[in-house]
């Protein structure tokens, strides 16, 4: 419910990015909580806190942002099938870390979560340059924002090309 509220008023992508970053450090408390465990028994409240501090990140970001990001990113004809397919990875992502889980605790031991630290690492750096904002933004204009970075990049293209054959 609060979610809500807080999206409109924050901007999706901040959220997104709060989430990850939040995630992220979480998953590295959890990895030094679990290798010092044996250390120094109070470590076993670090991680504890850790893990609920991981999941309330979740609900502030990641949880909720990417059904927001999805249907704006789309325009109303494809939109059904990217909200299938993103539902759709959400699911087989959700299953196979939910299966494969155990086997890479019982390989990593206490560092298990170090593998989750890198790829929440991974999202934030992806999220932070390719996700744009699409608070109060119409479609069009989510649109155009994709067209610059396009045209920019086949500007660039083009620029090494010129330069390539002046070489030549």
């Amino acid at each position: 419910f609060l979610q809500v509220f807080l999206v409109e008023k924050a901007g999706r992508r901040s959220l997104f990015l709060a989430g990850l970053m939040g995630m992220l450090i979480s998953a590295v408390a959890m990895t030094v909580g679990l290798v010092l465990l044996s250390q120094f028994a109070w470590m076993s409240y670090v991680s504890m806190v850790a893990i609920f501090l991981f999941v309330i990140f979740f609900e502030v970001g990641p949880g909720p942002i990417p059904w927001f990001i999805v249907a704006e990113l789309f325009s109303q004809g494809p939109r059904p099938a990217a909200i299938a397919v993103a539902g759709f990875c959400n699911w087989a992502c959700n299953f196979i870390v939910g299966m494969c889980f155990q086997y890479i605790a019982d390989l990593c031991g206490p560092y298990v979560f170090a593998i989750f630290a890198a790829l929440l690492l991974l999202f934030f750096l992806f999220a932070y340059f390719k996700v744009p904002e699409t608070k109060g933004k119409s479609f069009e204009e989510i649109a155009a924002v994709f067209r610059r970075k396009k045209l920019s990049a086949k500007a660039m293209t083009e620029l090494q090309d010129l330069r390539a054959s002046e070489e030549a």
